[in-house]
């Protein structure tokens, strides 16, 4: 359960989080954080990335980078990319909880159809791309937003590697999966099995996406059992497209209970390092930031106490613990 003391804490806080702190936190009925919620579009974050929302249906006029973006410019320098482009865009608003009916009412799937293009290959953007986790991610937004992404999701299966993963390198030859690229391809999975029931391929795909995780604990190399990496349980928000042990124990929080089962207790030491990460006060601080342009400042910078990551990592212990005492 979440310290007393936090709460107060976590509620005085952007609609586009507190909504969640009602919901998965505080177990309020419905009624009290849909009105939260409701209220995401015009107070706050949510208002603020509507408003820069462009005539022809994008953000900073481009469909993954912003029309401005030089790769080899400033914007790049230090591994960093700009996060304010539409996919982008519509991810925070998707995730933020905003009504689709107002980005409906706007046309954004009519207009991203007639003036958006991947910049890959000048791709259509709602036909996705070669890329996993931007096709994963258009998924999920399309179905949020009502497009036909069902190409996509075809897509998404059929570029499944024998090992059970995904990797955005495929196209380079890759055919080793990535923990990064699987559980974004997890997520729209996911959310299109949520939404339409899914199909038999696509829900063996996600069994078996699955499965690659867990057979290495979440964190672990399947060859020797040491850590992946050293960035495995070190957590910053917004997650963008990393992998830690957080961002992949709150899939499988969600994917539990949609499919009514109980955490899957090769999670057990990945769970541990998330525990060992919560400070004394009961919060989570945030980790080193993942450089890049952003529209606005949604979190805290690094060392200090994030909101947003407390929200994440005490509804995974809270879910952990409370199934594993049933």
């Amino acid at each position: 359960m979440v310290a007393g003391d936090l709460i107060p804490w976590l509620l005085d806080s952007d609609p586009a989080l507190r909504w969640q702190v009602e919901r998965d936190l505080l177990h309020e009925p419905p009624a009290v954080w849909v009105a939260t919620r409701a209220k995401v579009a015009s107070v706050g974050f949510g208002a603020q990335l509507l408003a820069l929302q462009d005539a022809d249906g994008q953000w900073a006029g481009g469909a993954f980078f912003p029309k401005d973006f030089d790769p080899d410019g400033p914007d790049a320098a230090g591994g960093g990319q700009p996060w304010t482009a539409t996919t982008w865009s519509l991810n925070f608003l998707r995730e933020w909880g905003v009504d689709a009916d107002i980005l409906r009412e706007r046309r954004t799937v009519e207009l991203l159809s007639e003036n958006s293009r991947w910049e890959y290959d000048d791709l259509p953007y709602w036909g996705g791309e070669v890329d996993c986790c931007i096709n994963a991610w258009t998924v999920q937004n399309g179905l949020w937003l009502g497009a036909d992404i069902s190409g996509i999701v075809d897509w998404l299966v059929e570029h499944q590697l024998p090992d059970g993963g995904w990797n955005c390198e495929w196209v380079e030859g890759s055919t080793r999966s990535s923990v990064h690229s699987t559980i974004n391809s997890l997520k729209g999975l996911l959310a299109h099995e949520i939404a339409t029931g899914g199909t038999e391929g696509t829900r063996t795909a996600r069994k078996s996406g699955e499965e690659y995780l867990l057979q290495r604990e979440l964190f672990r190399r399947l060859s020797t059992g040491e850590p992946i990496a050293a960035w495995v349980d070190h957590v910053a928000f917004p997650f963008f497209w990393f992998y830690s042990v957080l961002n992949a124990a709150d899939y499988f929080r969600e994917v539990s209970q949609f499919d009514a089962t109980p955490p899957n207790p090769r999670m057990s030491d990945a769970i541990a390092l998330i525990r060992a990460a919560r400070q004394p006060d009961g919060t989570w601080r945030q980790g080193r930031r993942v450089p890049g342009r952003m529209w606005f400042e949604i979190d805290v910078p690094e060392g200090e106490p994030s909101k947003w990551l407390t929200l994440c990592g005490t509804r995974v212990l809270e879910w952990w613990d409370g199934e594993s005492e049933r």
